[in-house]
């Protein structure tokens, strides 16, 4: 599975990246204000920083102003995927994107009905919101699951990108799933390497090491 980031902080995908844990960065316009930069200029740096896809978010509504907007977006570097909402307006800019050879992610994605639209237009990505189902009490893992079969069932190459990962089993779920990516933010992917056991174990050889009274260096 693919680690895309979920942050526009240029500091702390650089650090990730230096790891070998970026395979792309997603931003949102709620991520851009976060960060205090200029939509434009903060894409422009983390494309640059990093070889994978990097999602730039349109924030027209109707579909010609999204076109515009996304090919504008696609512009700044050649790795830039334009990030559209699943409306019927969105998937209209999908279409059209996705002709002129761009990379599209369909996001805002909450049922199986609205991925299958999403790859029928051309999505490269679909960005269903596990989150955000499970704060109403619906599984969002389920729907990970559903579109994982609905895609294989008919060989559609838009790529399962879980989004609104906010635990690490969350991550883990959709790695056993299937999901293609996942984007989560900086400090859900440190949490992964992450467990009571391993502190454990790592502070009985400490104390034992200690006895010896030993130095390696």
């Amino acid at each position: 599975m693919k680690f895309f980031v979920d942050t526009a902080e240029i500091n702390e995908i650089a650090e990730l990246n230096d790891l070998g844990m970026v395979d792309g960065v997603t931003t949102n316009p709620s991520l851009i204000m976060k960060s205090g930069r200029d939509i434009l200029e903060v894409t422009k740096e983390i494309a640059e920083l990093v070889d994978g896809p990097v999602s730039a978010e349109v924030v027209a509504l109707e579909a010609d102003a999204m076109i515009a907007e996304g090919r504008k977006l696609a512009a700044i570097a050649d790795n830039i995927a334009v990030k559209v909402p699943l409306t019927w307006a969105g998937l209209k800019a999908c279409n059209v994107l996705s002709n002129d050879g761009f990379m599209v992610n369909v996001t805002l994605c909450f049922s199986a009905n609205q991925a299958l639209l999403a790859a029928k237009a051309g999505a490269t990505f679909i960005s269903p919101f596990i989150g955000r189902l499970d704060d109403i009490n619906l599984d969002g893992l389920e729907l990970i699951a559903d579109i994982r079969t609905i895609y294989d069932n008919y060989g559609y190459d838009t790529q399962i990108l879980a989004a609104s990962i906010r635990t690490v089993n969350h991550a883990f779920e959709c790695a056993r799933i299937g999901s293609d990516v996942m984007t989560a933010p900086p400090k859900v992917i440190k949490a992964m390497a992450s467990h009571p056991l391993t502190d454990k174990g790592l502070a009985d050889f400490m104390a034992d090491w200690e006895k010896t009274g030993q130095k390696i260096l």
